[in-house]
């Protein structure tokens, strides 16, 4: 029976060099798996029993009826009816003519199975004579073939999943289609509920639509839930200012995954609605994929903030130590070409390489920042400041002293400034000494070179008008490039945020 009411497929390997001769299936995942059961059972030839019984008509599975009918005919000429559905409506006296103590001795064992975390189907046939208009209308008097138990374990790594979803502030919330006892179960089991506290309530879609839950965004797992109340819990979820990713793999969570404002769809056992409707696509079907996403993106909102402070930081220092310059009697602090080559090798070189830092170790023990926060809040406009402040003291500091003693004092203000910034842009690293991203320190040591090439090759000399300098001008320099990455250290810890968490 299970062979004849399904729709789903079974497609023999492609390639018989394939040592394992995998099957593929084709159609919803539980259907294919109905149609693997009847084929180990000795149904092997799904397409000449259809042919032998066609199909004449169909009451197909949804969310309300909670069962499939198809009715077929058969060689003697009888109409064959076949049904498969959730336990609890097909285990109903108005559709199985069973005697009762057989239905309540099946409900009760389609409860046990179900809460040993199987999903669990009642499936039922009969034969008529008459023929019914409608599919749906021969759903009466029906024989109880049996249940069928399957087992949908949750992934090795899923507890670990879910515990770091916690971990970094991500709430996880099962809503399932399945019995409330197998969902419990699976929720248990992954560590969504305490064993130990069975007053966390598994809510039903019944229990939303009689309005017995007031706030669903105090429920950490739903049952036998229709698409609309998917998509109410979404929405839930949202109307508190939260943001929501949804994840799913059939037609019925098509509307939430559109709703959520991250829609994540199974890109091997999902169907082709769930797709489109989603903004991502997994690949490997893997909810970890979903952490590691998470953690990327944090590794990269860090890596633009870091960016930006560098950046807006040392563009700032830029412009101060022109306007203030003069008034300490540098009349004319840096030449133009200076001022370049400095954005070349801060901006180009490094810059570039701070793209790659790795993810920092916390990142996914602190919370998620609040939507409306913006780029450079959570103290990154004060870190802002206080470093171009810092890199403007110490290389007009550096200038002032070298023209104090008689030195080139340009030369030296140009090489303090470049020193300041390239000391920034090391103090802001999450962990200074780290073998991860080693592009950076050999970005910072090539500027250096290029700076130390700039003040002493003849050809680059003639073009930025630079002088050579001793042993005491670089030493100014030096001092310069120490205070700014002290200043980019400390710094974390008075306004970052996010560390002190």
């Amino acid at each position: 029976m299970t062979a004849l009411c399904n729709d789903a497929g079974l497609r023999p390997p492609q390639d018989f060099s394939d040592e394992e001769h995998r099957w593929t299936a084709v159609g919803d995942p539980m259907e294919a798996a109905l149609l693997a059961a009847a084929a180990k059972a000795g149904c092997a030839d799904q397409a000449g029993l259809q042919r032998e019984r066609p199909r004449t008509d169909e009451a197909p599975f949804d969310s309300v009826r909670k069962r499939m009918t198809t009715l077929h005919t058969t060689p003697s000429g009888q109409l064959l009816v076949c049904l498969k559905g959730a336990p609890e409506v097909v285990l109903d006296a108005a559709i199985l003519g069973e005697r009762p103590d057989l239905l309540h001795g099946a409900r009760q064992e389609a409860a046990l199975l179900a809460s040993h975390g199987y999903r669990v189907l009642a499936v039922a046939t009969g034969t008529r004579d008459d023929v019914p208009s409608r599919a749906a209308e021969a759903e009466s008097g029906l024989r109880l073939l049996g249940l069928v138990a399957i087992s949908d374990p949750p992934k090795p790594h899923a507890t670990a999943t879910l515990a770091a979803c916690r971990a970094a502030g991500i709430t996880p919330v099962l809503i399932t289609g399945d019995h409330p006892a197998t969902a419990r179960a699976i929720a248990t089991r992954v560590g969504l509920l305490d064993d130990d506290h069975t007053e966390e309530r598994v809510v039903t879609g019944p229990d939303v639509a009689a309005g017995r839950i007031t706030d669903l965004t105090g429920v950490k797992v739903f049952a036998r839930t229709t698409p609309q109340q998917k998509l109410d819990i979404v929405e839930a979820w949202r109307s508190r200012g939260e943001i929501t990713a949804m994840t799913g793999d059939g037609v019925n969570d098509g509307p939430a995954l559109r709703q959520a404002d991250i829609g994540v769809a199974m890109g091997r056992r999902g169907t082709e609605v769930a797709r489109q409707a989603a903004d991502l696509v997994l690949t490997d079907d893997e909810l970890s994929t979903v952490v590691a996403a998470v953690e990327e993106g944090r590794r990269v909102y860090d890596n633009i903030r870091r960016f930006l402070v560098y950046g807006l930081a040392g563009g700032a220092a830029e412009i101060l130590v022109m306007l203030a310059g003069p008034l300490l009697g540098l009349a004319l602090p840096l030449r133009a070409g200076q001022i370049l080559w400095i954005n070349l090798l801060t901006h180009g070189l490094t810059g570039v390489a701070m793209g790659a830092e790795p993810v920092a170790p916390g990142a996914m023990r602190r919370p998620p920042r609040p939507p409306g926060q913006q780029i450079l809040g959570d103290g990154a406009w004060q870190r802002l400041l206080l470093l171009a402040v810092v890199v403007t003291a110490s290389s007009l500091g550096a200038g002032v002293v070298a023209r104090h003693w008689g030195l080139p004092w340009q030369s030296v203000l140009f090489l303090a400034l470049l020193a300041a910034q390239l000391g920034v842009v090391l103090g802001l690293r999450t962990r200074l000494l780290t073998r991860q991203n080693l592009f950076l320190p050999l970005s910072v040591l090539a500027s250096i070179l290029l700076a130390v090439a700039a003040l002493y090759l003849p050809f680059l000399q003639a073009v930025l008008d630079t002088e050579p300098l001793g042993w005491t001008g670089v030493g100014l320099a030096a001092i310069a490039a120490i205070t700014g990455g002290t200043a980019a250290r400390l710094s974390r810890t008075a306004f970052h945020k996010e560390t002190r968490r």
